[in-house]
């Protein structure tokens, strides 16, 4: 039998929440272990600053989790020492912190593919999947050391809970007791209050996940001092967007950045049919002809036939994604809309009229159409591909054989590869149409007619990787075969990067990098480009290419037009990360925080700020393009007014 001490019923209160910051800590020191390669310029000192923050943190979500325990706790009334509460009050804080733990150690793994903390946003990306038992079950198999790290988290928090057990304060007489325990009460209330809000100062607020900056050298190192509990805690119920004024001027605002594309007049509109694929999770890295350099010039990658197309298309070596997630890309690529603080199509703002190759191309004569080998409705896809005008929607339903299911996300790469080539042939011309690939994405199988035909290469995903790959290869075999395929504009990109192998790909900007080419027989297009592009670039690159008439929204540019003001915008641990030039730069919302010459310092070693002054170009530029993205979807401005866009 274990001995269970008796003590001081505020005294044993406190010994109980300091448990919980001790397993919070803990699941800190994990997160960073985990995630080590990712963090290569954490010194002692600095980790222990991170460590000290994140204390601050966890108290303030601890005390979010634990105040209906505690105020049942401190209410001044002895029936509380019965048997029966004080069971109810272990079921609730045991049920309570293990799911706080939970959302900690899941974040763990989470992490590498979001590069950000978990928010409450996370419950609107998944609701549409009919699939979440399969998921689970598969990173419970996939990640069983995760989940043996919980049950010890949890066994320790039963186990030291038991080992004291509270008796009354000091007073026997009910009245007394009852004076001091409320006195009691109004204080802990007060502490509780400071603790959340995360200071004493009348001035000071509630403390908000950007305050995490303060105690992390790089914006990566804030989601280390972050808890995932505060994170989701902290965003229920929370605008995204607020009104911006950087530039009160909107002349001046104008000049630096307007997202408004003027109507062409450059010769007759180009009816190409376009069709664009975009590849789930196919990492630039993973593309053997954009990494010549690698291995002494021996490394091939997993792609064989993209490779080959690249050799007679036009690609943006320099190329990135504007998200890290799937939910991500549709709005970047077929939309222009890039993927900041929270994805577009679960905002409150995911109800703006916006426009898209779908209803910009329709008034065209454009059939119009959109492919997702998943179960219909999966992450929104087949709601927002309504929403920017795209008609006919085909996903697993439509392709309606389930022989063809790999059990888990949709129908396997290959096969339904095939059929979007066969589908294409019954549409009219022109058309526009996108397929988004499934198989490359975790866990990471292929059919089992194919486990040994692709090398597993140094990541679980290569394998699947060269299997959609192969399905690119079917796809292009019977497009060939068409009567629509020599007038067709092809883009190949990809959705978002994964985690990396090589150390040049573990940085925050080439965590985003990602392929972008465009291929067409009619247009001849041939070259290898080092300019900075973006998935923002592609409906505005497109539709010039095709000279497009009418002006339309896009918050990217065209690759190929005269202006040579490319950038690439993400979004990445409560901060802005902006590229143009030779230089990246973060900014809070308030501050450029550091700036880094990315060409000659590819790991981002040292900030510049330290020594520099801020560029004024590109900081200038950075915050007029936030400026109109986040008061323009505030507004519901992103539609230009014409016959298009009405």
């Amino acid at each position: 039998m274990k001995k269970v001490f008796e003590v001081n019923e505020y005294v044993t209160l406190i010994y109980r929440f300091a448990i919980m910051l001790l397993l919070f800590g803990i699941c800190r020191i994990a997160f960073y272990f985990y995630n080590i390669d990712l963090y290569s310029h954490i010194t002692f000192a600095s980790f222990c600053t991170i460590m000290k923050g994140g204390l601050l943190f966890d108290i303030s979500g601890l005390l979010y989790i634990n105040v209906f325990y505690m105020l049942l706790c401190l209410l001044p009334l002895k029936f509380k020492f019965n048997k029966w509460y004080q069971a109810f009050l272990k079921g609730l804080f045991i049920i309570t912190n293990a799911a706080g733990l939970f959302a900690n150690v899941a974040d763990i793994i989470y992490y590498r593919v979001t590069l950000k903390r978990t928010t409450f946003s996370v419950f609107d990306q998944f609701k549409n999947e009919d699939n979440m038992l399969q998921l689970w079950m598969q990173f419970v198999i996939d990640f069983w050391y995760a989940l043996l790290f919980l049950i010890v988290l949890v066994f320790l928090l039963v186990y030291l809970y038991g080992r004291v057990k509270p008796k009354p304060f000091l007073f026997k007489s009910n009245l007394i007791y009852g004076i001091s325990g409320t006195l009691i009460l109004v204080f802990f209330v007060g502490l509780s209050v400071m603790g959340i809000r995360g200071g004493w100062r009348h001035s000071t607020r509630p403390i908000n996940m950007s305050n995490a900056g303060k105690y992390a050298e790089s914006p990566e190192q804030m989601a280390i001092v972050l808890n995932t509990p505060f994170c989701v805690l902290r965003t229920i119920g929370k605008e995204t967007f607020k009104p911006l004024h950087y530039f009160p001027d909107d002349r001046k605002l104008m000049e630096l950045f307007t997202p408004e594309i003027h109507p062409r007049d450059s010769g007759e509109m180009k009816k190409l049919n376009i069709v664009v694929i975009i590849l789930e999770s196919f990492s630039r890295e993973s593309v053997g002809s954009l990494n010549r350099h690698i291995d002494n010039g021996n490394y091939k990658g997993y792609t064989p036939f993209l490779d080959s197309l690249i050799s007679v298309s036009y690609t943006f070596s320099n190329a990135y994604a504007n998200g890290r997630k799937s939910i991500d890309a549709m709005p970047s690529v077929l939309a222009s809309l890039p993927a900041l603080v929270q994805p577009y199509v679960v905002s409150e703002y995911s109800s703006n009229r916006v426009n898209g190759f779908g209803n910009l191309l329709k008034p065209y004569g454009y059939h119009t159409s959109f492919f997702h080998g998943a179960p219909n409705g999966s992450m929104g896809f087949q709601a927002f591909s309504r929403m920017i005008g795209i008609e006919h929607y085909f996903g697993k339903n439509e392709y309606a054989n389930d022989a063809d299911f790999d059990g888990i996300w949709g129908i396997w790469d290959e096969p339904f590869q095939r059929y979007f080539a066969h589908t294409l042939e019954e549409f009219p011309q022109p058309f526009f149409s996108s397929v988004f690939t499934i198989s490359s994405h975790h866990p990471f199988k292929v059919p089992k007619e194919y486990e040994d035909v692709f090398p597993k290469g140094t990541l679980p995903v290569h394998r699947g990787i060269g299997y959609t790959d192969m399905g690119l290869r079917s796809f292009f075999e019977i497009a060939k075969e068409s009567g629509w395929y020599q007038n067709t504009l092809f883009v190949i990109t990809a959705d978002h990067s994964v985690t990396p192998h090589y150390a040049e790909y573990k940085t925050n900007v080439n965590a985003f990098a990602i392929p972008i080419i465009f291929y067409s027989p009619a247009l001849n297009l041939k070259g290898m480009d080092n300019r900075l592009a973006q998935q923002t670039d592609i409906l505005p690159t497109v539709l010039n290419l095709i000279n497009y008439p009418d002006g339309y929204i896009a918050f990217g540019n065209d690759l190929f037009g005269k202006e040579k003001k490319s950038f690439v915008l993400n979004y990445i641990s409560e901060s802005f990360q902006f590229m143009q030039n030779d230089k990246v730069l973060y900014f809070d919302g308030k501050k450029v925080i550091s700036f880094y010459d990315y060409v000659t310092d590819p790991f981002l070693k040292n900030n510049l700020k330290e020594r520099e002054s801020v560029p004024v170009a590109e900081s200038e530029l950075m915050k007029a393009v936030i400026q109109q993205y986040n008061n323009r979807m505030i507004e519901n401005n992103l539609l230009y007014k014409n016959k298009a866009g009405q």
